[in-house]
Formats: structure tokens, C-alpha cells, sequence
């Protein structure tokens, strides 16, 4: 799909009924059962941040899909560690330690996903301090839980209509087959992940953003659809600036779970600030769209648009803040 050709009504149209973006419904349904909403620790964004006595504690956790477990069970142990720490540093956090939960086949079983957990773990710098686990099941299953320390908070309730929405993303990788996963850190240099790990909550404590959310299964735009609904403001995504990997389709990319990669709300005057952050240390970092006053995330090419999802006629999360951003 090349930019001169975009038909945007038929690209938000496929986004909207993703699967990446439907999985988050379910997030809103069991908040909602377990009657999260009111509590002091907000519920929505990339971890629980419980305040603490120079900052705050991050806590979080992740399950995977048990066909993505099944297919690739050496990555999925990598990225039981992986995608927990892009958690916490979406936050503007650092992380501390790892538990995880395995279920398996027997130790043959068991073998890849813990093998992929210690490789990552011994990359990225942060220790496996325990878990829970089960080598005499017939489905191999993983989740895994992360413990973070943040000084300032970078969130998903805070982007304000006049801010700047910035995508930063490794584009130094290829997809791992046959999901769309963006693979950029297997093979890359121990101390240049860990480096990068420390750009957000540098800007988190240089004060040049308060919102951020790292992007997940559902994509640039399922993550933009989340935060926007979290902070309670519009999001248009100019798809003309998003720069795009080598040979790479747009659609493909809108819809991938990068290894490295988040979406910050950014106030105009600190956007060429931030995206120095990002490209100092060869990540792709670019301004693609703008937040706005309303309840619509679109997709913008020239004078086209076309709306993605109103959340305020089909909330996905069902979380956020109550207040409505002016």
C-alpha cells in the first residue's frame, strides 16, 4: 500500500474490526467484575503505580496467547520479560525483578519458555526472583509479573487536546513469523537495550511529557484508541507521517506489536526535544498526529479522514478518567 494510494475509509474500517483491538474489549469487562473503578490506584494504564515514599511502585503483569506460546516457545519466555519491562518504562519507571507462571508439558516442556525468560532476563539486566509452576499439564501456558520503581509517572490519563502525538519505534529488526510481532532485540547488543530502556524516564524526569503508553497487541492504533479513551480526549493519526520500516505495507505496520516501541502525548514546545531523545540513540522517532477535544480516534491523509472508533459509542476500556478534558 503506497501513500498516493491510501484508501483510508477501508484502511480504519480493517483496523476497527482487528483482533489485536478487540482483545482489549475484554479488559473493560473483567475491570468491571471486579469493580476497579473508584479505587485510589487508577485501573487502565500499563502498570499499577502505587505511590511510595520518593515515588512510586510499579506492578504489573502479562499472559500470552497459548498458540503464540505453542508455535514460538523460546520467544515467548523472551517476551514474558520483554513486554513487562516496556511496561514499566512506558510509565517512566525502571525495573526491579520477575515472577513468572509456567505450565507445561513435562521439563522437555518447559525447556524453551524458561530458556527464552533467562536469555531475556540476562540481556535486559533484571533478575527472575520467582514464580509458580506446573511441568505436568498437557497446554503449555506462561504468564509473568513485573515489580518497577518510578521517580515521575508517565501515564495514560494524562494527554490534553493541543498535544502532540509522538511514535517512537526500533526499526533495526524484521517481523517474527508468522505474528505480528516486530523483532528488534534478540540480536542486538546487551548494552544498547539497556540504554534505550532509560530514554523514557529520562523524559519523564526532564518533565517533557506526562503521557505515554507503550504500544501493544493492538498496534499504533489500538494503543492511540486506549489512551485516548484513558485520558478522555480525541486522537487524529496522520498516516503520511508515519515512517514506515523497509518494505514494509502501512496496514502491516498500523496493526504490529513492536519489541521497542511506545506513542507519547507531547506539548508542541518540548516535541523536538523529545524526538532528540529517541533519535540520539537510532530509534525512529516522529510526530504522527495530534490530540484533540472529542471522543474520536481517526486516521487523517491530507483532507480525508476517517474515524476508527468513538469510545464514546463503543468504549473499549471502559477505564479512564471521569473528568472531560476542555
Amino acid at each position: 500500500m503506497t501513500m498516493g494510494a491510501i484508501d483510508i475509509e477501508a484502511l480504519a474500517a480493517t483496523l476497527a474490526a482487528s483482533s489485536g483491538i478487540a482483545a482489549k474489549q475484554d479488559i473493560g469487562s473483567v475491570a468491571a467484575s471486579l469493580g476497579l473503578q473508584g479505587q485510589s490506584v487508577a485501573v487502565g494504564d500499563d502498570c499499577a503505580a502505587l505511590p511510595d515514599v520518593d515515588g512510586y511502585l510499579l506492578f504489573a503483569i502479562e499472559g500470552f496467547m497459548n498458540e503464540f506460546v505453542a508455535a514460538d516457545p523460546w520467544f515467548a519466555g523472551w517476551c514474558g520479560v520483554m513486554v513487562n519491562i516496556s511496561d514499566v518504562v512506558a510509565m517512566g519507571g525502571r525495573p526491579v525483578a520477575i515472577v513468572d507462571a509456567v505450565w507445561a508439558n513435562g521439563e522437555t516442556g518447559a525447556a524453551p519458555v524458561l530458556e527464552g525468560m533467562r536469555a531475556a532476563a540476562r540481556t535486559f539486566g533484571v533478575p527472575i526472583v520467582g514464580g509458580h509452576t506446573n511441568i505436568r499439564t498437557d497446554r503449555g501456558q506462561l504468564s509473568v509479573a513485573i515489580l518497577g520503581r518510578a521517580q515521575k509517572l508517565l501515564t495514560s490519563f494524562d494527554a490534553r487536546p493541543g498535544d502532540v502525538l509522538i511514535a517512537a519505534i526500533d526499526h533495526r529488526g524484521r517481523y517474527r513469523e508468522p505474528f505480528n510481532n516486530w523483532e528488534a532485540a534478540t540480536d542486538a547488543p546487551c548494552a544498547r537495550l539497556r540504554a534505550d530502556l532509560e530514554i523514557l524516564p529520562e523524559i519523564a524526569e526532564a518533565g517533557l511529557a506526562l503521557a505515554a503508553k507503550d504500544i501493544s497487541q493492538g498496534g499504533i492504533v489500538g494503543t492511540t484508541i486506549m489512551l485516548a479513551e484513558c485520558s478522555r480526549v480525541g486522537i487524529d493519526i496522520n498516516v503520511s507521517a508515519i515512517p514506515l520500516p523497509a518494505g514494509v505495507s502501512l496496514d502491516r505496520w498500523l496493526a504490529t506489536f513492536p519489541s521497542f516501541g511506545y506513542l507519547l502525548s507531547v506539548a508542541p514546545d518540548k516535541v523536538d526535544a523529545v524526538i532528540a531523545r529517541f533519535t540520539a540513540r537510532g530509534v525512529t522517532a516522529a510526530a504522527i498526529g495530534s490530540v484533540v477535544v472529542g471522543r474520536e480516534i481517526a486516521l487523517i491523509d491530507g483532507n480525508s479522514r476517517a474515524v476508527v472508533r468513538d469510545y464514546a459509542d463503543a468504549p473499549l476500556l471502559q477505564l479512564g478518567r471521569k473528568e472531560v478534558a476542555a
